[in-house]
């Protein structure tokens, strides 16, 4: 089974919030929907940290300290522009 995305994830957790806010469902379909919801929070909140992990790996690859100057450089550049 393909990976969902993380933004599917998001839209139906939006469409459920909407359900529940609408107040139109019987508490039964409450119920689920929001079992449905705390199911999808926690399948975003897996693919969320998969994610992070693979951005640790690739902050790994990079030499922290060219990262720094180049970061350094961007800061001064930015605090030029505002005259700070």
């Amino acid at each position: 089974m393909a990976q969902e995305r993380f933004e599917d994830l998001v839209e139906k957790l939006e469409g459920i919030v909407t359900q529940l806010e609408n107040g139109e469902l019987s508490l039964e379909d409450s119920l689920k929907a929001f079992k449905d919801g705390v199911d999808l929070v926690k399948r975003g909140s897996t693919r969320l940290n998969e994610m992070e992990k693979k951005v640790e790996i690739l902050l790994k690859d990079v030499d922290a300290d060219d990262a720094v100057s180049s970061f350094r450089l961007e800061e001064e550049r930015s605090e030029g522009e505002t005259g700070e």
